[in-house]
């Protein structure tokens, strides 16, 4: 665990942004379980996290078009690729994270140049063929209300790393869990679904 720069006068508080969560066998279920989920904000008031591992039928392209974007010839292969489930919340509407930040109307600064934006014009950019040079889009997001991360950590349902840009945005989708396992010294056959520990 990484203890937070933002501490009460209380007691330390974990903080889990721009870190990867990975779901321990057994102890996750539903739509989140075997996923890689990147925390994007988490504060005292709850977290928000986007899976990564879990790509969809729908590509950008698609997307784009769906929503009445016109798409470039200079769009290129980021067309082709897919639109990731994100989480059960919210699965209709769009997050995009990217690298670079750029300026857009609603993005929130992750660190290392990387944003999420929620905005349309990152998508506008990104149809025109000039968006940002690595991007990772999708539909919902993973939500925790106030101390429910903090509870599910304390009961081993997830291991946490941090977040690597390579993994984000460079390894393919079915590599990732195992990618960020290693981050940790860890192969996914050391994982047993009996006990949340490694």
């Amino acid at each position: 665990m990484v203890s937070s720069t933002h501490q009460s006068e209380s007691s330390p508080r974990v903080d889990l942004s721009r870190q990867f969560l990975l779901a321990m066998p057994g102890m996750v279920s539903g739509d989140l379980a075997n996923t890689v989920i990147y925390v994007c904000e988490h504060t005292e008031h709850g977290a928000l996290g986007l899976v990564i591992n879990r790509p969809t039928d729908l590509t950008v392209g698609d997307l784009l078009q769906r929503i009445d974007l016109k798409l470039s010839l200079e769009i290129g292969p980021v067309g082709a690729a897919p639109v990731f489930f994100g989480g059960p919340v919210q699965t209709d509407r769009g997050f995009v994270l990217h690298v670079p930040r750029g300026e857009y109307n609603s993005s929130i600064v992750l660190g290392d140049d990387v944003a999420l934006t929620t905005s349309r014009d990152v998508l506008q950019d990104v149809a025109d063929g000039h968006g940002p040079a690595q991007i990772l889009v999708t539909l919902g997001y993973a939500g925790w209300g106030s101390g429910q991360l903090e509870d599910e950590l304390a009961r081993n349902a997830w291991l946490n790393v941090v977040a690597s840009n390579d993994i984000l945005f460079n390894v393919s989708a079915e590599d990732r869990y195992d990618a960020a396992l290693a981050q940790l010294g860890i192969k996914s056959s050391m994982l047993t679904s009996h006990s949340g520990h490694a």
